[in-house]
């Protein structure tokens, strides 16, 4: 799940761009034009060759059709199974004006539906009809945020291998806009009885996740891992010199382990720090939760 709701060493790209390109883009309307597209059922998206994609999805009629934001050519791509496709500029334009241009294109496409116009997970929410305010489209900042997940992809896709049990995909998240991998005991959790629906199906078994935030106003873009149920002394391993690298940091408040991004993109090996980081933190979490690593993993 998203957060509670986060190489190869090819240092000119991906994690090596100024961290500012996340929050950038975060910022534009490229969040809430993600929110806006993915909005019909919880559809994350997922790293693709051009940018982020929804993945085929099935419509009543028996077509399956994908929505893919393309970072290089800056469009919008639709495609069907019947072989039609259309495609929409990404430009400066209002998300009424993106969101109108949407739902038009895909009725032209014969794909009817509904989706709840209120934007999720952000501040100030405005119904997309509605918000003329947010109208920005950086292109620049666009592409070096999705080279930069491609970069991350990359290693939480190698993390993720090494593990047999049960595990999500790597996926984007476009509420917080972050990308996640969780990992999964296979034991169930103590219920939430007072966590909404979402929550309580999210957390109703043991996890430890893994992924990367763009930030807010209140703390820049970082990687992140958290244990649930959290076990008792997981915070004092940083201490005890069991999680790499060390500007890693634990937030009490969060619960959760962090490491920011630039640390990340200015170390010798992003991949190899990012690696250390994922890995330290589950084996400090799974060890101290108990779980059966010997069952789970490669």
């Amino acid at each position: 799940m998203a957060r509670h709701s986060c190489h190869a060493p090819h240092v000119d790209t991906g994690c090596r761009q100024d961290s500012a390109a996340a929050n950038a883009a975060g910022e534009s309307l490229v969040e809430r034009a993600v929110i806006c597209v993915c909005t019909r059922s919880y559809v994350p998206l997922y790293v693709s060759a051009r940018g982020l994609t929804t993945s085929a999805m099935p419509y009543h009629d028996g077509r399956i059709f994908e929505i893919e934001f393309d970072f290089i050519d800056h469009q919008l791509l639709i495609e069907c199974s019947d072989g039609s496709t259309t495609s929409l500029a990404l430009r400066p334009q209002s998300v009424a004006d993106f969101y109108a241009e949407v739902m038009t294109t895909l009725h032209g496409l014969g794909i009817e539906i509904k989706i709840w116009t209120m934007p999720v997970e952000i501040p100030n929410p405005i119904r997309f009809e509605e918000d003329k305010l947010h109208a920005s489209y950086d292109a620049d900042y666009a592409n070096r945020f999705w080279r930069a997940l491609v970069k991350m992809d990359e290693v939480l896709q190698e993390f993720r291998a090494r593990f047999i049990g049960k595990v999500s995909p790597v996926h984007f998240f476009w509420g917080s806009f972050d990308m996640a991998v969780t990992r999964f005991s296979g034991r169930p959790a103590p219920e939430r009885p007072d966590a909404d629906s979402i929550t309580r199906e999210a957390y109703s078994h043991e996890v430890i996740s893994h992924g990367f935030w763009p930030g807010n106003k209140d703390m820049e873009a970082a990687f992140y891992s958290y244990t649930t149920p959290e076990p008792v002394g997981l915070a004092d391993t940083i201490a005890q010199g069991k999680i790499l690298p060390a500007q890693t940091f634990y937030s009490s408040e969060m619960k959760e382990f962090f490491l920011p991004y630039g640390e990340v993109r200015k170390s010798e090996s992003p991949d190899t720090t990012l690696m250390d980081f994922c890995q330290t933190t589950y084996e400090a979490g799974a060890n101290l939760a108990g779980w059966d690593r010997a069952a789970l993993e490669r």
